[in-house]
């Protein structure tokens, strides 16, 4: 299995079905944090949503179209990042996101979406990665930024949510913008 070193005690691995309890847990103590700021679909409310969502994951992978992978900081489920689609036939993905309130602001998530675009761009020969959040999401813009992504354009009122509509931004970073960004 790998793990990959992201700062101080953080480690990026795979976050698979057998994590489910962990996982729950996990979504237990960041659910009403993230649940505005990711798809409805993602946020469950026990361990048998928390094995869907795994599973979902898990299948996804073995088909080549997506991967989850969890943030431990201090040996503990803290976050994830994930390609919420990854078609390798288009040369393109998008990366997403998802932190409790405990490991917000350390940088993880950033170095974390780092790794994920370093091996889309140089291991896979992806030439194209998206992100997608809300409009007002001033952090997930923010890594996006950080990641070099441009600001493409945005979908008015595409993200429904308690009732309301909100913008969608769509940021993308090209494979060629991608080596020099990360020198």
């Amino acid at each position: 299995m790998f793990c990959l070193s992201l700062r101080d005690s953080a480690r990026l691995r795979p976050l698979e079905i057998w994590h489910a309890e962990e996982f729950a847990a996990h979504l237990d103590r960041a659910r009403e944090h993230i649940r505005p700021w990711v798809g409805a679909g993602f946020v469950t409310d026990d361990v048998d949503g928390a094995r869907a969502t795994l599973r979902r994951y898990a299948e996804r992978q073995a088909a080549d179209g997506g991967r989850l992978y969890g943030i431990w900081l201090d040996g503990a489920l803290v976050g994830g990042v994930m390609f919420v689609d990854f078609d390798t036939a288009l040369g393109s993905c998008e990366i997403g996101c998802w932190v409790e309130p405990a490991a917000e602001g350390r940088g993880l998530v950033t170095e974390a979406c780092r790794a994920l675009l370093e091996w889309a761009f140089t291991s896979r020969g992806m030439h194209r990665a998206e992100w997608h959040c809300r409009a007002d999401n001033e952090r997930s813009s923010a890594v996006a930024k950080r990641l070099g992504m441009a600001l493409e354009g945005v979908r008015r009122e595409h993200w429904p949510y308690g009732g309301a509509r909100y913008d969608k931004q769509i940021w993308a970073i090209l494979a060629p913008e991608w080596r020099t960004h990360r020198q």
